[in-house]
């Protein structure tokens, strides 16, 4: 879940997620054959194919297909056939990057059942990336991988992704909950305008001469195009209130951040232009229930709603509290 920082991922910007404690459990045995069995249990599907050379695959077998593809690119993969059981409790398409823990648990699972050492979490998160980018068509950056790969209970994590540098920063809510209303409305990165709107921020980069939009600057971003200068302006606005909202839970400031998580909802909103009617119906409804703030999280395009309650204000119906969980870890080690 991230607090802030929506789209800066991959404009080298900066964000402020963490790991929640729902996610996506995988478990991988040995076989005696050279092939990959898969059941996710939730689905009531399965896949089969070869561990040499996976074909492609639409779905939730894209991720599996891929991570063994590149867990073999570099080395970490099992050298024999195994069987794997996909089960969790994440809602697909909700914001809650589902996708990525899907695929962060599977490298995991079958670089423990090869028994090999588990790299770096940046290196690994990367990896992860490379099978959304690769093999599910979506151009994700890294923001998902890396809060499931590094998070930790009671903190946030804040990532600047020019350096991939990251530092665990207190979440001291204080009576204060995070609450997430599901819009109802499903969004698929590979299929929605997420990719659009990558491919804007590149040529916006083109346009400015710079290598990221981190470099940009509000003055030479309205010089821009339309609607270039409007996706930079969130850019650079929203890079500027993460570390507000770091400042803010420092000091214990929740109504703060309230109002900067309404300020990047207008931004995602009216700039960067990834809300849609039922998203927009999901926020007010929160408001209106009394939430100090609330934005759209995720991708954008459908998915769930971010809000932050206030310790007397209670649950709003059909809203489900978030807090930090512990990050990507190994439940059980097959050795």
């Amino acid at each position: 879940m991230n607090v802030i920082g929506e789209h800066t991922d991959y404009n080298g910007g900066l964000a402020l997620p963490f790991a929640i404690a729902a996610g996506i459990t995988v478990r991988a045995q040995r076989s005696d054959s050279t092939r990959v069995h898969a059941r996710a249990l939730d689905l009531g599907e399965s896949d089969e194919f070869d561990l040499a050379g996976p074909a492609p695959a639409d779905g939730w077998r894209a991720y599996v297909r891929g991570v063994v593809a590149e867990l073999a690119a570099v080395g970490l993969a099992p050298e024999q056939g195994f069987e794997l059981e996909i089960a969790g409790d994440l809602a697909r398409g909700a914001g809650l990057s589902s996708s990525a823990a899907l695929t962060v648990a599977l490298c995991l699972a079958l670089i423990e059942l090869a028994g090999l050492q588990t790299p770096d979490r940046v290196v690994l998160a990367q990896l992860c990336a490379r099978v959304e980018n690769r093999w599910a068509g979506a151009e994700t950056g890294l923001l998902d991988q890396l809060a499931s790969l590094c998070g930790a209970a009671e903190a946030a994590v804040r990532i600047d992704f020019t350096t991939l540098s990251v530092e665990l920063v207190p979440l001291p809510l204080d009576g204060w909950r995070l609450v997430l209303a599901d819009s109802g409305e499903r969004h698929v990165h590979g299929s929605s305008g997420y990719n659009e709107r990558r491919a804007e921020c590149r040529r916006a980069c083109e346009l400015l001469g710079v290598q990221s939009l981190r470099e940009a600057g509000p003055t030479r971003a309205a010089d821009l195009p339309a609607p270039l200068d409007r996706r930079v302006a969130h850019v650079i606005a929203e890079n500027e209130r993460v570390d507000a909202a770091i400042a803010a839970l420092r000091n214990g400031d929740l109504v703060v951040l309230g109002e900067l998580l309404n300020e990047s909802h207008r931004s995602l909103r009216d700039l960067y232009e990834v809300s849609t009617p039922a998203v927009e119906r999901t926020r007010e409804r929160l408001l209106q229930d009394g939430t100090r703030g609330a934005r759209l999280v995720g991708g954008g395009f459908g998915g769930a709603v971010l809000g932050l309650l206030d310790p007397n204000t209670p649950l709003p119906r059909g809203a489900l509290e978030v807090s930090p969980g512990p990050g990507a870890h190994l439940v059980a080690s097959s050795a």
